[in-house]
Parts: structure tokens; sequence; C-alpha cells
């Protein structure tokens, strides 16, 4: 499954959603993404499940890009 993250850069930064990044990855589950960030210094605020219809949509991004972890 495909999972869009949302996090800040540190841990120390404060949820602001002007600053938050996003990234998109596949996992098994939410667990193993979040288990896969622990080494970075990202602050995880949200790990969203994405359905068909929406990955068919930020696939149409110019930012879209899978990232492997």
């Amino acid at each position: 499954m495909i999972y869009k993250v949302y996090y800040q850069e540190t841990k120390e930064e404060i949820p602001v959603r002007e600053h938050t990044k996003v990234l998109f990855t596949e996992a098994a589950s939410e667990r193993k993404v979040r288990q896969a960030l622990k080494n970075r210094p990202y602050n995880v605020e949200y790990v969203q499940p994405m359905d068909d219809a929406y990955l068919e949509y930020e696939k149409q991004s110019p930012d879209f890009k899978l990232e492997k972890l």
C-alpha cells in the first residue's frame, strides 16, 4: 500500500501547516512506515493510507515522488 506521510523536518519543530512537508512511500503497514522513519530526524504528524482515486490524483502533481525507505 502507498502511504502519504506528513512531517516536520526536525523533531523540535512544532507542527505548523505552512512548514509541513510530505513524502510518499510504499509499505505493508503504517507501523512499517513509522519504523522506517524512526532513524530520520522527522517529527511525523500523520501517516495516511492512500486509496486508488486519491493516489491517481496525487500522481498528477509534479511533486509526486515515491520514496524507498
